[in-house]
């Protein structure tokens, strides 16, 4: 935590003296005839560093008069703090994906980023991309938006449903109440068995939150926020009933909390978080896998009394900054090629085949220029479904701190049954107020 302060410092500092001075870089400045050129972060991901040098030759064949430079960022020994190590040393680009809504939060407070919103043209761009209800829920506490997403993977869980039918369960579970009905049929017929294999259950790591507990809050809370700027506004009875469910199935034998090797895929355990990046893995490793016949992907259950058919997960999602020491005419340059991009449905198209992550758009499983794609992959059909459905991460400039928290006052202890779960939503909720302040 003392490392990722002395990095906000450090941006903090760089960045308004960047500013004051109109530092920047000299491979990205223009010749006074009109031209720009200006350097363009992909994601330290061969398949997306491919898919924006394409788009960068297209347009600079369109557009003579514009360079675009796209390299991969750096990722030593993140790339978070190799944005961050960039920004101090004045060597930031114009533009970068990559971006993650707590991670713009802090770069945001830092002054280290523009909103979007105010660039010409940006309106145009999100009626072009039909991405206005997706969109929504990436507004930051000031009310700008300072990330575009790209891609929204609507987090879902995957059940094998070949073992639910040996239990006698034809479809797999939706309340919590079904959730424990399933997993004490498990261990009366697969004592070894388990429901949930999570190692990340017992561990503070603050990334895999995501994919535990906020994939569960966000459904039992219907998509409440958690925190809202420096304020703590989360649901407690959905935070509470979240916590209670992760007690019953560590109470009843049914979470495997040491490390496994594919327990999901060999039916060690029934149930898993999954992302669409999954299937790939699948294809080569284990090509018995198939949709409808082995396994079948749901939104994640929720208490009693919630509606199923309208709940929410997370959103595992990053997207676009422009940062602010670049030039005005640098920073435009940048946003006109995004909008370009974008502006077209061939171009989300292409990045969903090199990349399979479903991009960030309202109308994915409805427009004709994808159904065809995922009538042929319909693993990812419900990953298009529920992109209106997932909530992205929580913009907040210390999110790392917050989702720390999380674990180790609340997750951790309940799952390894050190707290119950009333105790350890007031003990977290304390020390999250402590963290905003």
């Amino acid at each position: 935590m003392k490392k990722i302060r002395y990095y906000r410092l450090l941006v903090l500092l760089f960045v308004t003296a960047m500013i004051a001075s109109g530092c920047q870089s000299e491979s990205s400045s223009g010749e006074g005839d009109g031209s720009v050129e200006f350097d363009f972060w992909a994601a330290p991901n061969p398949s997306q560093q491919v898919f924006w040098e394409d788009m960068a030759k297209q347009y600079m064949k369109e557009n003579e008069n514009v360079k675009i430079n796209v390299s991969p960022m750096p990722e030593s020994p993140s790339s978070e703090a190799g944005i961050q190590s960039a920004i101090a040393a004045g060597n930031a680009p114009a533009i970068s994906e990559n971006i993650s809504r707590g991670f713009a939060a802090q770069l945001a407070g830092s002054s280290a980023i523009v909103p979007m919103e105010e660039f010409e043209g940006y309106d145009e761009l999100i009626q072009e991309r039909k991405m206005e209800e997706t969109i929504a829920s990436w507004k930051f506490a000031d009310d700008h938006q300072y990330v575009l997403p790209i891609y929204s993977n609507a987090m879902l869980f995957a059940w094998r449903t070949d073992i639910l039918k040996e239990l006698g369960f034809e479809e797999p579970p939706k309340t919590y109440a079904e959730v424990l009905a399933v997993g004490e049929k498990l261990k009366e017929q697969y004592p070894k068995k388990f429901l949930w294999s999570r190692a990340d259950l017992v561990k503070p790591t603050w990334w895999a939150r995501w994919f535990d507990f906020f994939m569960l809050y966000n459904g039992a809370s219907e998509g409440n926020n958690f925190v809202e700027g420096n304020e703590f506004v989360a649901n407690k009875e959905a935070g509470v009933q979240t916590l209670q469910l992760l007690k019953d199935l560590s109470e009843k034998d049914l979470l495997l909390t040491r490390e496994a090797t594919d327990p999901f895929e060999t039916g060690q355990s029934i149930m898993m978080d999954i992302g669409p990046w999954t299937f790939s893995y699948w294809a080569e490793k284990f090509p018995e896998m198939k949709l409808g016949e082995t396994y079948d992907l749901t939104m994640p259950p929720v208490p009693e009394g919630v509606d199923y058919e309208n709940t929410k997960t997370f959103a595992d999602t990053k997207g676009l900054s422009i940062y602010a020491s670049a030039s005005k005419e640098q920073q435009q340059a940048a946003f006109d090629f995004v909008k370009w991009v974008y502006s077209n449905p061939e171009h989300d198209l292409e990045w969903l085949k090199q990349t399979n992550l479903p991009p960030a758009r309202d109308d994915l499983s409805t427009n004709e220029t994808f159904t065809g794609y995922l009538d042929e992959h319909p693993e990812l059909q419900e990953y298009a479904n529920n992109i209106p459905n997932a909530v992205p991460p929580i913009d907040s400039e210390v999110t790392v701190e917050v989702q720390e928290v999380i674990g180790t006052e609340a997750v951790n202890p309940v799952v390894k049954g050190e707290k119950d779960p009333e105790q350890a939503w007031s003990d977290m909720t304390d020390a999250i107020n402590k963290v905003l302040k």
